[in-house]
């Protein structure tokens, strides 16, 4: 089978599957966004939402956040653990953002901030700018591998450079949230769902534990 026969199998079949893929995590601003992203390091949406929830009401201006009290900053993000860095983090990311005056669409800008890589900036810049990007999480690294997309000591960004050469530009948008959440619900870490998965036959991890 070639490259590109593989891509459209997985591409087809993520679009009947999740069609109406998109972010988990909650947001109505985009800096809300950015600071969702970084809280989620180590985390679950699920955590971050609950935190980003109250976090977000309590302070809704970006300038608000700028000027909040870090330790009210820590309680209410400590049930998603690290919170002493991740609380230093978004009182960094937003002064200089109020100081930006924006969020613009600049991955230097945005990958110099306080907790801020490439795995958030892409999000970021994907969800908001809508920049054909993929993010390469724990998800899209364990699914890439166990798809042969990837090869298992890949680093993420090797990851990222290989999913940009096998699929369409205009596929990367929509494919990066399908990995995710494929990842997230489906090809799970521990007991995936192999057994109705139509991608089982180019799947290097179904053939391993059925060989």
């Amino acid at each position: 089978m070639t490259g590109s026969m593989k891509s459209k199998i997985i591409v087809d079949y993520l679009n009947k599957l999740i069609p109406d893929a998109k972010c988990e995590l909650m947001y109505t601003k985009d800096y809300e966004l950015l600071i969702a992203t970084m809280l989620s390091a180590q985390t679950t949406d699920k955590k971050v939402n609950m935190v980003t929830e109250k976090l977000f009401s309590k302070y809704d201006t970006i300038n608000k956040l700028a000027n909040a009290n870090i330790d009210d900053i820590k309680e209410i993000i400590r049930p998603i653990g690290t919170y002493n860095k991740k609380a230093k983090n978004i009182i960094s990311i937003s002064n200089k953002l109020v100081e930006k005056g924006c969020m613009p669409n600049d991955r230097a800008f945005l990958e110099s901030l306080d907790g801020v890589g490439r795995k958030t900036t892409n999000v970021v810049l994907s969800n908001i700018y809508n920049e054909p990007l993929i993010a390469v999480d724990t998800h899209v690294s364990r699914v890439s591998k166990r798809l042969g997309l990837a090869s298992e000591n890949d680093c993420p960004e090797k990851i990222e450079v290989k999913l940009n050469k096998k699929f369409l530009k205009k596929d990367l948008v929509r494919l990066h949230h399908q990995l995710v959440l494929f990842g997230r619900y489906y090809c799970k870490a521990q007991s995936p769902l192999c057994e109705n998965c139509e991608l089982k036959n180019i799947c290097k991890h179904y053939k391993r534990l059925h060989m």
